[in-house]
């Protein structure tokens, strides 16, 4: 089979490069609104992009009419936000914190997870997570479909037993991320090899 990309739509492209490029990593990312109403929302168009400078990037598509989503509006107007890696604990609540709420209703008190302060942006971190970047904003692309934020990360918040500072590794034996598998299917990362 061969698809020619210039011959179907945009929906079509997004629903096959989506559910085949998988799996891929997924950002709960929260922002500060301008009323000060702390936002979430998870993106599974995600990634690092490497360590000097240390930077990842957001891909944010905009709703059908067009709009930007508030984590979008927000980026844009602070210049900051905090990325969290998703475990198996919090899975649920990451994907309700999806649903389209009013810009001055937070995610997180909706789903139940809890802000923490952090260090050095003022959108705070999600105490449950495993993992969170604090980033400012580094760079931004537009295309006609979306927003990507490039984000450089200042601080990295992490479970206690999950990073080893002597050895600068991951304790994996700890750290059970889930990945978006495309529409509404995800993956846990529990079925592990190695090889070499």
């Amino acid at each position: 089979m061969e698809i020619d990309f210039e011959s179907i739509t945009e929906y079509q492209r997004y629903k096959l490069m989506a559910s085949l490029i998988v799996p891929r990593p997924i950002a709960l990312v929260t922002t500060l609104g301008a009323d000060g109403t702390v936002n979430a929302a998870p993106f599974s168009m995600f990634n690092m992009l490497g360590e000097e400078p240390p930077i990842l990037m957001i891909s944010i598509n905009r709703v059908t009419d067009g709009a930007l989503k508030d984590t979008a509006v927000n980026i844009a107007r602070a210049g900051e936000f905090v990325v969290h890696l998703c475990d198996e604990a919090m899975a649920d609540k990451m994907h309700r914190c999806g649903e389209r709420l009013p810009p001055d209703v937070s995610e997180l008190a909706h789903v139940g997870l809890t802000p923490a302060a952090s260090t050095s942006v003022a959108p705070p971190r999600i105490a449950e997570a495993p993992v969170a970047f604090e980033c400012t904003l580094w760079e931004t692309l537009e295309t006609a479909s979306r927003q990507i934020f490039i984000g450089k990360v200042l601080r990295l918040h992490a479970r206690d037993e999950l990073i080893d500072t002597a050895a600068w590794r991951v304790r994996l034996q700890h750290y059970f991320p889930v990945g978006r598998f495309g529409a509404s299917d995800y993956v846990t990362t529990r079925e592990r090899f190695t090889l070499g």
